[in-house]
Protein backbone atom coordinates (compact mmCIF):
# COMPACT_ATOMS: atom_id res chain seq x y z
CA UNK A 1 0.00 0.00 0.00
CA UNK A 2 1.35 3.09 -0.55
CA UNK A 3 1.00 6.58 0.87
CA UNK A 4 -0.97 9.48 -0.54
CA UNK A 5 0.86 13.08 0.12
CA UNK A 6 0.64 16.56 -2.26
CA UNK A 7 3.77 17.77 -3.40
CA UNK A 8 3.75 20.36 -0.73
CA UNK A 9 4.21 17.48 1.82
CA UNK A 10 6.35 14.93 0.52
CA UNK A 11 9.19 16.71 2.00
CA UNK A 12 7.73 16.46 5.60
CA UNK A 13 6.45 12.64 5.06
CA UNK A 14 10.38 11.87 3.98
CA UNK A 15 12.02 13.88 7.14
CA UNK A 16 10.20 11.02 8.97
CA UNK A 17 10.69 7.87 6.61
CA UNK A 18 14.09 8.57 4.96
CA UNK A 19 15.65 10.54 7.70
CA UNK A 20 14.09 9.61 10.51
CA UNK A 21 13.86 5.39 9.89
CA UNK A 22 16.21 5.16 6.95
CA UNK A 23 13.25 4.04 5.00
CA UNK A 24 13.84 4.64 1.21
CA UNK A 25 10.30 6.48 -0.27
CA UNK A 26 8.35 4.09 -2.48
CA UNK A 27 7.43 4.81 -6.21
CA UNK A 28 4.76 7.17 -6.06
CA UNK A 29 6.46 9.26 -3.33
CA UNK A 30 9.52 9.37 -5.76
CA UNK A 31 7.34 10.78 -8.64
CA UNK A 32 6.18 13.54 -6.25
CA UNK A 33 9.68 14.20 -5.47
CA UNK A 34 11.17 13.93 -9.04
CA UNK A 35 8.46 16.62 -10.31
CA UNK A 36 8.86 19.32 -7.51
CA UNK A 37 9.44 22.89 -8.51
CA UNK A 38 13.29 23.30 -8.97
CA UNK A 39 12.43 26.39 -6.34
CA UNK A 40 12.64 23.63 -3.87
CA UNK A 41 15.75 22.08 -4.77
CA UNK A 42 17.51 23.77 -1.99
CA UNK A 43 15.00 22.34 0.63
CA UNK A 44 15.73 19.21 -1.20
CA UNK A 45 19.06 19.01 -1.45
CA UNK A 46 19.40 19.98 2.63
CA UNK A 47 17.17 17.01 3.42
CA UNK A 48 19.20 14.44 1.09
CA UNK A 49 22.80 15.74 2.56
CA UNK A 50 21.30 15.20 6.10
CA UNK A 51 20.09 11.75 5.57
CA UNK A 52 23.48 10.63 3.90
CA UNK A 53 24.98 12.20 7.12
CA UNK A 54 22.66 10.22 9.23
CA UNK A 55 22.79 6.98 7.49
CA UNK A 56 26.09 6.86 5.63
CA UNK A 57 28.32 9.16 7.90
CA UNK A 58 30.81 12.31 6.44
CA UNK A 59 33.56 10.33 4.41
CA UNK A 60 33.53 10.93 0.57
CA UNK A 61 34.65 7.71 -1.28
CA UNK A 62 37.48 7.95 -4.04
CA UNK A 63 37.76 6.37 -7.54
CA UNK A 64 39.78 5.58 -10.17
CA UNK A 65 38.98 3.93 -13.25
CA UNK A 66 40.68 2.53 -16.45
CA UNK A 67 40.07 1.18 -19.47
CA UNK A 68 42.11 -1.72 -20.23
CA UNK A 69 39.86 -2.80 -23.68
CA UNK A 70 38.31 0.67 -25.23
CA UNK A 71 36.55 0.21 -28.46
CA UNK A 72 34.88 -2.15 -30.54
CA UNK A 73 32.13 -3.30 -28.11
CA UNK A 74 29.61 -5.53 -30.02
CA UNK A 75 26.29 -3.69 -28.43
CA UNK A 76 24.45 -0.83 -29.53
CA UNK A 77 24.06 0.83 -25.88
CA UNK A 78 22.93 4.51 -27.60
CA UNK A 79 24.81 6.63 -25.65
CA UNK A 80 28.14 4.67 -25.87
CA UNK A 81 31.07 5.69 -28.30
CA UNK A 82 32.57 2.49 -27.35
CA UNK A 83 30.15 0.95 -29.44
CA UNK A 84 31.90 -1.23 -32.89
CA UNK A 85 28.14 -0.52 -34.46
CA UNK A 86 28.45 3.21 -34.61
CA UNK A 87 30.67 5.69 -36.49
CA UNK A 88 32.52 7.33 -33.64
CA UNK A 89 35.73 8.44 -33.36
CA UNK A 90 36.73 6.24 -30.51
CA UNK A 91 38.83 3.30 -31.45
CA UNK A 92 39.66 -0.43 -30.37
CA UNK A 93 42.77 -0.51 -27.64
CA UNK A 94 44.49 -2.56 -25.44
CA UNK A 95 46.66 -1.72 -21.98
CA UNK A 96 49.28 -4.26 -20.56
CA UNK A 97 49.23 -4.90 -16.66
CA UNK A 98 52.51 -2.55 -16.24
CA UNK A 99 50.22 0.63 -16.96
CA UNK A 100 47.13 -0.70 -15.30
CA UNK A 101 49.57 -1.23 -12.48
CA UNK A 102 50.95 2.59 -12.68
CA UNK A 103 47.54 3.94 -13.21
CA UNK A 104 46.17 1.81 -9.93
CA UNK A 105 49.38 3.89 -7.78
CA UNK A 106 48.44 7.44 -9.37
CA UNK A 107 44.74 6.14 -8.13
CA UNK A 108 46.31 5.60 -4.67
CA UNK A 109 48.06 8.84 -4.68
CA UNK A 110 44.87 10.85 -5.23
CA UNK A 111 43.38 9.54 -2.09
CA UNK A 112 41.37 6.97 -3.93
CA UNK A 113 40.55 3.74 -1.93
CA UNK A 114 39.02 1.80 -5.11
CA UNK A 115 40.52 1.49 -8.86
CA UNK A 116 37.92 0.00 -11.30
CA UNK A 117 39.03 -2.01 -14.23
CA UNK A 118 36.81 -1.44 -17.35
CA UNK A 119 36.94 -3.38 -20.38
CA UNK A 120 34.09 -2.62 -23.41
CA UNK A 121 32.89 -5.89 -24.21
CA UNK A 122 29.43 -8.08 -23.76
CA UNK A 123 31.22 -10.20 -21.88
CA UNK A 124 34.79 -11.46 -21.17
CA UNK A 125 36.50 -14.11 -23.31
CA UNK A 126 39.42 -16.54 -21.83
CA UNK A 127 42.00 -14.33 -22.85
CA UNK A 128 40.34 -10.70 -20.83
CA UNK A 129 39.57 -12.94 -17.93
CA UNK A 130 43.09 -14.56 -17.66
CA UNK A 131 44.39 -11.18 -18.24
CA UNK A 132 42.22 -9.67 -15.30
CA UNK A 133 43.36 -12.18 -13.31
CA UNK A 134 46.94 -11.64 -13.52
CA UNK A 135 46.61 -7.71 -13.34
CA UNK A 136 44.74 -7.98 -10.31
CA UNK A 137 47.10 -9.83 -8.88
CA UNK A 138 49.94 -7.29 -10.52
CA UNK A 139 48.05 -4.60 -8.52
CA UNK A 140 47.53 -6.54 -5.19
CA UNK A 141 51.21 -7.08 -4.83
CA UNK A 142 51.81 -3.58 -5.58
CA UNK A 143 49.34 -1.33 -4.41
CA UNK A 144 47.14 -0.89 -1.27
CA UNK A 145 44.12 -0.22 -2.81
CA UNK A 146 40.59 -2.43 -3.19
CA UNK A 147 40.58 -2.84 -6.93
CA UNK A 148 36.73 -3.34 -8.80
CA UNK A 149 36.13 -4.92 -12.16
CA UNK A 150 33.60 -4.00 -14.55
CA UNK A 151 33.84 -6.21 -17.77
CA UNK A 152 30.71 -6.90 -19.07
CA UNK A 153 28.04 -10.21 -18.60
CA UNK A 154 29.14 -12.97 -16.79
CA UNK A 155 28.71 -16.76 -16.61
CA UNK A 156 28.67 -18.29 -12.84
CA UNK A 157 32.02 -19.60 -13.85
CA UNK A 158 33.66 -16.37 -14.25
CA UNK A 159 31.77 -14.98 -11.68
CA UNK A 160 33.19 -17.52 -8.93
CA UNK A 161 36.86 -16.77 -11.02
CA UNK A 162 36.58 -12.85 -9.82
CA UNK A 163 35.22 -13.67 -6.30
CA UNK A 164 38.36 -15.97 -5.82
CA UNK A 165 41.07 -13.53 -7.60
CA UNK A 166 40.09 -11.35 -4.53
CA UNK A 167 37.59 -8.89 -6.69
CA UNK A 168 36.22 -6.30 -4.65
CA UNK A 169 33.61 -4.70 -6.37
CA UNK A 170 31.31 -5.56 -9.73
CA UNK A 171 30.34 -2.84 -11.74
CA UNK A 172 27.25 -3.64 -14.29
CA UNK A 173 25.16 -1.32 -14.70
CA UNK A 174 21.42 -1.35 -15.55
CA UNK A 175 21.75 1.91 -17.55
CA UNK A 176 17.90 2.90 -16.64
CA UNK A 177 14.60 1.86 -15.76
CA UNK A 178 13.12 -1.63 -17.01
CA UNK A 179 10.71 0.06 -19.17
CA UNK A 180 12.58 2.45 -21.13
CA UNK A 181 15.95 0.15 -21.34
CA UNK A 182 14.47 -0.98 -24.91
CA UNK A 183 14.64 2.50 -26.34
CA UNK A 184 18.15 2.50 -25.05
CA UNK A 185 19.58 -0.45 -25.96
CA UNK A 186 18.43 -3.47 -28.40
CA UNK A 187 21.06 -6.64 -28.56
CA UNK A 188 20.46 -7.53 -24.93
CA UNK A 189 18.30 -7.43 -22.41
CA UNK A 190 17.62 -5.61 -19.15
CA UNK A 191 16.84 -9.36 -17.27
CA UNK A 192 20.44 -10.14 -18.75
CA UNK A 193 22.27 -7.75 -16.94
CA UNK A 194 19.86 -8.35 -13.85
CA UNK A 195 21.26 -12.08 -13.87
CA UNK A 196 24.99 -11.17 -13.93
CA UNK A 197 24.39 -8.79 -10.28
CA UNK A 198 22.50 -11.64 -8.77
CA UNK A 199 25.23 -14.36 -9.17
CA UNK A 200 27.85 -11.45 -8.01
CA UNK A 201 25.97 -10.53 -5.21
CA UNK A 202 25.21 -14.09 -4.47
CA UNK A 203 29.26 -14.74 -4.69
CA UNK A 204 29.87 -12.42 -1.83
CA UNK A 205 31.47 -9.37 -4.39
CA UNK A 206 30.28 -5.78 -3.15
CA UNK A 207 27.85 -4.82 -6.16
CA UNK A 208 28.18 -1.53 -8.14
CA UNK A 209 24.75 -0.76 -10.23
CA UNK A 210 23.77 2.73 -11.30
CA UNK A 211 22.65 4.29 -14.84
CA UNK A 212 22.18 7.25 -16.64
CA UNK A 213 19.98 9.91 -16.75
CA UNK A 214 19.21 12.38 -19.52
CA UNK A 215 18.35 9.51 -22.07
CA UNK A 216 14.52 10.46 -22.86
CA UNK A 217 13.43 8.99 -19.75
CA UNK A 218 9.99 9.83 -18.30
CA UNK A 219 10.26 11.03 -14.23
CA UNK A 220 7.78 8.56 -13.81
CA UNK A 221 10.69 6.22 -15.60
CA UNK A 222 13.52 7.57 -13.20
CA UNK A 223 11.51 7.30 -9.95
CA UNK A 224 10.64 3.83 -11.45
CA UNK A 225 14.77 2.92 -11.48
CA UNK A 226 15.24 4.34 -8.18
CA UNK A 227 12.70 1.80 -6.55
CA UNK A 228 14.21 -1.15 -8.97
CA UNK A 229 17.91 -0.47 -7.70
CA UNK A 230 16.02 -0.26 -4.07
CA UNK A 231 14.99 -3.97 -5.06
CA UNK A 232 18.57 -4.76 -6.15
CA UNK A 233 20.11 -3.15 -2.76
CA UNK A 234 23.57 -2.87 -4.22
CA UNK A 235 26.24 -1.06 -2.14
CA UNK A 236 27.38 1.65 -4.24
CA UNK A 237 25.14 3.35 -7.23
CA UNK A 238 26.75 5.48 -9.86
CA UNK A 239 24.93 8.79 -11.00
CA UNK A 240 25.84 9.36 -14.46
CA UNK A 241 24.77 11.86 -16.32
CA UNK A 242 24.23 12.01 -20.53
CA UNK A 243 27.29 13.69 -22.31
CA UNK A 244 25.96 13.37 -26.19
CA UNK A 245 29.11 11.44 -27.72
CA UNK A 246 29.82 12.07 -31.54
CA UNK A 247 28.31 9.14 -33.61
CA UNK A 248 26.38 7.56 -31.33
CA UNK A 249 22.59 7.63 -32.03
CA UNK A 250 22.46 10.20 -28.50
CA UNK A 251 24.86 12.56 -30.13
CA UNK A 252 21.83 15.01 -30.86
CA UNK A 253 20.42 14.90 -27.47
CA UNK A 254 20.70 17.88 -25.01
CA UNK A 255 22.26 17.85 -21.70
CA UNK A 256 20.29 17.66 -18.74
CA UNK A 257 19.33 21.06 -17.26
CA UNK A 258 21.60 21.28 -13.55
CA UNK A 259 18.42 22.25 -11.81
CA UNK A 260 17.14 18.62 -12.90
CA UNK A 261 20.29 17.02 -12.40
CA UNK A 262 20.58 18.26 -9.05
CA UNK A 263 17.10 17.20 -8.00
CA UNK A 264 17.73 13.78 -9.24
CA UNK A 265 20.41 13.81 -7.10
CA UNK A 266 17.91 14.37 -3.95
CA UNK A 267 15.01 11.73 -4.90
CA UNK A 268 17.77 9.31 -5.32
CA UNK A 269 19.30 9.71 -2.05
CA UNK A 270 15.73 9.69 -0.49
CA UNK A 271 15.08 6.34 -2.59
CA UNK A 272 18.51 5.05 -1.25
CA UNK A 273 19.57 6.31 2.20
CA UNK A 274 22.18 4.07 2.78
CA UNK A 275 23.68 3.41 -0.41
CA UNK A 276 26.68 4.82 -1.61
CA UNK A 277 25.84 7.30 -3.97
CA UNK A 278 28.87 8.16 -6.39
CA UNK A 279 29.21 11.22 -9.04
CA UNK A 280 30.49 9.82 -12.59
CA UNK A 281 30.11 10.44 -15.97
CA UNK A 282 28.53 13.68 -17.50
CA UNK A 283 28.68 16.13 -14.17
CA UNK A 284 31.41 18.44 -15.38
CA UNK A 285 29.12 18.88 -18.26
CA UNK A 286 25.59 18.77 -16.83
CA UNK A 287 26.71 20.65 -13.38
CA UNK A 288 30.18 22.03 -13.40
CA UNK A 289 31.82 22.82 -10.18
CA UNK A 290 28.82 25.11 -8.48
CA UNK A 291 26.65 22.61 -9.28
CA UNK A 292 29.57 19.51 -8.27
CA UNK A 293 29.77 20.94 -5.05
CA UNK A 294 25.55 21.44 -4.63
CA UNK A 295 25.57 17.59 -5.38
CA UNK A 296 27.84 16.80 -2.74
CA UNK A 297 26.12 18.54 0.14
CA UNK A 298 23.36 16.98 -1.19
CA UNK A 299 23.05 13.74 -1.05
CA UNK A 300 25.90 12.47 -3.17
CA UNK A 301 29.01 10.86 -0.89
CA UNK A 302 31.31 8.89 -3.21
CA UNK A 303 33.18 10.24 -6.77
CA UNK A 304 35.11 8.97 -9.50
CA UNK A 305 38.43 11.37 -9.93
CA UNK A 306 40.51 12.19 -13.02
CA UNK A 307 39.16 10.94 -16.90
CA UNK A 308 36.03 8.18 -17.60
CA UNK A 309 36.38 5.93 -20.18
CA UNK A 310 36.12 8.05 -23.09
CA UNK A 311 35.29 11.54 -21.81
CA UNK A 312 37.82 13.62 -19.79
CA UNK A 313 37.11 14.24 -16.22
CA UNK A 314 38.35 16.97 -13.55
CA UNK A 315 41.90 16.71 -12.41
CA UNK A 316 41.89 14.63 -9.46
CA UNK A 317 43.86 17.34 -7.75
CA UNK A 318 40.89 19.07 -8.28
CA UNK A 319 38.43 17.46 -6.92
CA UNK A 320 40.42 16.54 -3.75
CA UNK A 321 40.52 20.07 -3.08
CA UNK A 322 37.04 20.87 -3.77
CA UNK A 323 36.53 17.92 -0.93
CA UNK A 324 38.58 20.02 0.98
CA UNK A 325 37.12 23.31 0.61
CA UNK A 326 33.51 21.55 1.89
CA UNK A 327 35.56 19.94 4.77
CA UNK A 328 34.67 16.56 3.42
CA UNK A 329 37.04 13.83 4.48
CA UNK A 330 38.04 11.15 2.27
CA UNK A 331 36.75 7.69 3.17
CA UNK A 332 39.78 5.36 4.03
CA UNK A 333 40.63 2.16 3.37
CA UNK A 334 37.97 -0.38 4.29
CA UNK A 335 35.60 1.78 6.18
CA UNK A 336 32.64 1.04 5.55
CA UNK A 337 29.15 2.83 4.62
Amino acid sequence: MTTSVTTTDILDLARDKVLGRGEGLNYDELVQVFQLPFDRNEELLKLAHDVRLKWCGEDVEVEGIISLKTGGCPEDCHFCAQSGLFDSPVRAAWLDIPSLVDAAKQSLKSGATEFCIVAAVSGPDERLMQQVEQAIQAIQSEVDINVAVSIGSLTQEQVDRLAKAGVHRYNHNLETARSHFPSVVTTHTWEHRMSTLEMVKEAGMEVCCGGILGMGETVEQRAEFAVQLQELDPHEVPLNFLDPRPGTPFAGREPLPAEEALRAIGAFRLALPKTMLRFAGGRELTLGDLGAEQGLLGGINALIVGNYLTTLGRRAETDVDMLGKLRLPIKALNATC
